[in-house]
């Protein structure tokens, strides 16, 4: 390390490329238009540019092995072997095709043939099968797929991919820092099918592996690996800690001149920092973001040659660091602890924000200079490398520039609005509440919109095709007029109407095809919100998200849907939905301000939100989804904590949903959602449907409802909407009839897991027609026991 920088350090970087490279290279793949050869290539220049732009920035502590063509805990089960039977892997390198069909999923046969005539996967025969059950990272909204075990499951070296991208980094000259998920994090972000199988319990079986594969890098050259174990922030029994002792100590053993990175971040090591300090290792990495008070704690605990990662610069948010703040608290740790034995890193991996704040063109001058995205990111932390290792005067104009630019936010025009803080604070308990309970108002609701049992509907959003995307873009570009743009809309949602008429759906939606996305589109009609042009971060697999940034206060100054729910309602009789993004899951999706806290900034988007509930029933709109996908993926990961977010949380959904009148039917839907430990505030929520992702879990999720009799309705998702597979008319009856087992049958509502959006109608087309299918077997069933 040269001493004109301290050792500065990303953990990790965004993996889909500047120009969203990845997604087209994995698409082009999965379509058959590209082979194997290619994907490969592909990937493999984008660990270069990856590389290269760190080292360029000033970036010392390089990591590799960082980068996934999908998602890192799904290559680390395949790393391991933790490969289930019905993937039919039975032993040496695993097929590019198995390990798709894990994440996405399978048809049949004919999905591979274009693929991989090699591949022997039995996932890829008959009807195929489904993808790994797919949930949230910790409190991110990046998905991870949720590794499967069995009671007496084998691990073995499956995947040398770690050691490979070391390798391919060093032939290119960058010497790394080589990146695994703990072992102990790996175990208990997984699950069995076998409820009394601990997966802890198979950690024995597990660490040889790694201990293999840590020898492997060891042996060709790496002098330190970093290992995460985010697990640390949670909230842990002495059973886990344990484990880390074990596991720890095992490494200690086995690879005694190894040094280990341990990293944590998403919050503080509370009551696991002793634990975390006796492990043997040579480092450990904090994240001063999110925790900032628990510096101090470490600092007085910690063994002096323990080397200190401190993740100051804000790896999941996107505003820019006041350098000056940062090097004041900075400089006596280095005082204290020395050059030597202190890194300076981002908080987390840089995986959660976008790339390059450069390519934005079209933010003004002084928005943009409020930000940082992971290029400008690396920046800042070279800068305070430096800074730290040879005087702030070696860094005085990047300094100053970062003062003045938090001194411009901090006193911008642009952020507050004094009628918006009124109005916030004026709020009332009665504004929180429907007039009547769900009793009362499903009678009346009943009787207006006499739907049969087991009503059909979907979730809101149909294909956006090639042909809505082009059209969108080029009204973009201003070479679509608005009122040609506008018809081609109308015609897709009347296409997409008289279809939903033609296959017997019950209940309607319009497609959602004027919108570019379910926050966005939203944002876009908002006080208060910013929008990036190439902002995408990763949500799963190719499939990415441009986060809204919210940088002041929020207000709705006009209607935002009601002129298309009021076109869709016109030419079809039977009920067409209101469809809503709900506050909860703005702020959540949203790059938010650390201005203010998260609970009043969420207060501000419900009323925004309200307004429009209320238009909505103005206009004659019986059926109002407000959706809280991300309600629950919200939650602290600290159980203690719990209670203050849920409690505003919920307020702020009631706030947008209870100022209407008895007869008009509130649907919210949420997604990935273990339910058990929010039921209450679930049904607090009070929301007269709930639809929820129930499909790769088979309907388990339902228990929750079941053991709290939950009173309202309930539509179990009966196919995954995120794999291309078309499930049968049997496999949807089959959960069905497990929900059956668990609800009522009059609280059943029948539906998929989540919007179309991003599927195909090839796809959606059969699909939907299924589960039309099943709904009528179930209905009919039900109505000869009934005689």
């Amino acid at each position: 390390m040269s001493r004109s920088s301290l050792s500065v350090s990303t953990l990790g970087t965004p993996r889909i490329g500047p120009r969203r490279e990845l997604k087209s290279a994995l698409e082009s793949y999965w379509s058959g238009q590209s082979g194997a050869d290619d994907l490969i290539a592909s990937a493999a220049a984008l660990r270069a540019a990856n590389w290269a732009r760190q080292h360029a920035l000033g970036v010392t502590t390089i990591p590799s092995n960082d980068f996934s063509l999908y998602d890192h805990v799904l290559d680390t089960s395949v790393m391991v072997g933790a490969i289930p039977a019905a993937y039919g892997w039975t032993g040496g390198p695993v097929p590019l095709d198995t390990y798709f069909a894990m994440a996405r999923g399978s048809q049949g046969a004919a999905n591979v043939e274009a693929h991989d005539a090699s591949c022997t996967c039995k996932s890829h025969q008959g009807a195929g099968v489904p993808a790994q059950e797919m949930t949230k990272w910790f409190d991110t909204n990046y998905h991870y797929m949720v590794p499967e075990f069995t009671a007496g499951q084998r691990f073995t070296l499956a995947s040398t991919k770690p050691l490979d991208e070391y390798l391919e980094a060093k032939a290119l000259g960058f010497d790394t820092r080589p990146v695994l998920l703990g072992p102990v994090s790996y175990l208990k972000l997984g699950k069995s099918q076998d409820a009394s199988l601990d997966p802890l319990l198979l950690l024995p079986s597990l660490l040889p592996v790694y201990v293999e594969m840590l020898r492997r890098l060891a042996a060709n050259g790496a002098e330190w690996v970093q290992i995460d174990e985010p697990c640390l922030v949670l909230d842990l029994d002495e059973k886990t800690r344990q484990a880390l002792r074990v596991a720890y100590g095992m490494f200690a053993y086995a690879l005694p001149k190894l040094k280990l990175m341990l990293a944590t971040y998403f919050g503080a090591l509370g009551d696991n920092l002793d634990t975390a300090i006796e492990l043997p290792v040579a480092g450990l990495h904090l994240d001063l973001v999110r925790a900032p008070e628990q510096l101090d704690a470490v600092l007085d605990k910690a063994p002096r040659g323990l080397v200190l990662s401190l993740g100051v610069i804000d790896g999941r948010n996107i505003w820019r660091a006041n350098l000056a703040t940062l090097l004041d608290r900075l400089e006596p740790v280095v005082a204290r602890r020395g050059s030597d034995h202190i890194q300076i890193a981002a908080s987390c991996s840089l995986l959660h924000v976008p790339i390059d704040l450069e390519l934005e063109t079209g933010l003004d001058d002084e928005l943009k200079n409020w930000l940082a995205f992971a290029v400008q990111k690396m920046d800042e932390l070279a800068t305070l490398g430096r800074a730290l290792a040879g005087g702030r005067q070696s860094v005085t104009q990047k300094i100053v520039a970062s003062v003045l630019a938090a001194s411009t936010r901090a006193t911008s025009p642009r952020v507050h609005d004094a009628a918006v803080a009124d109005r916030t604070k004026a709020v009332t308990v009665e504004q929180t509440r429907r007039i009547s309970p769900f009793a009362t108002r499903s009678e009346v609701q009943r009787k207006i919109l006499n739907l049969p049992a087991f009503p059909t509907t979907t979730i809101g959003s149909f294909p956006q095709t090639v042909d809505v995307r082009k059209a969108r873009a080029a009204h973009a570009k201003g070479t679509l007029a608005p009122v040609a743009y506008e018809a081609f809309l109308r015609r897709e949602t009347e296409a997409a109407i008289r279809w939903q008429e033609e296959i017997g759906l019950d209940v309607l939606v319009h497609g959602e095809f004027e919108r570019n996305d379910m926050v966005q589109y939203f944002g876009e009609q908002l006080a208060g919100f910013a929008f990036t042009k190439s902002g995408w971060v990763q949500s799963y697999g190719s499939r990415y998200v441009r986060p809204p940034i919210l940088f002041g206060d929020v207000s709705r100054p006009k209607p935002m849907t009601v002129d298309w729910w009021a076109y869709a309602q016109s030419i079809t009789t039977k009920p067409m939905k209101g469809m809503l993004t709900g506050p909860v899951t703005i702020l959540n999706w949203s790059f938010v301000r650390d201005d203010v806290s998260r609970s009043v900034a969420c207060r501000q988007i419900a009323l925004a939100i309200r307004d429009e509930v209320q238009d909505l029933e103005k206009a004659g709109a019986q059926m109002i989804q407000i959706d809280e996908a991300a309600l629950r993926e919200g939650l602290p990961l600290r159980r203690g904590e719990w209670g203050h977010y849920l409690d505003w949380a919920v307020e702020s959904f009631r706030l947008c949903a209870s100022g209407v009148a008895d007869r008009t039917q509130v649907h919210t839907h949420m997604c990935y959602s273990e339910f058990n430990d929010i039921i209450d505030a679930i049904a607090a929520m009070d929301a007269d449907v709930i639809s929820i992702e129930t499909s790769r879990s088979k309907m388990e999720l339902l228990d929750a409802f079941v053991s709290d009799s939950y009173p309202n309705d309930i539509g179990p998702g009966v196919y995954d909407i995120h794999s291309p597979r078309v499930p049968a008319v049997a496999e949807m009856t089959e959960l069905l009839d497990r929900a059956s087992e668990r609800l009522q049958a009059g609280q059943i509502w029948v539906n998929p897991d989540c919007g179309l959006k991003t599927r195909k109608w090839e796809e959606v087309r059969p699909a939907l027609v299924n589960m039309v299918a099943a709904a009528h077997q179930l209905r009919s069933r039900f109505a000869e026991a009934a005689e």
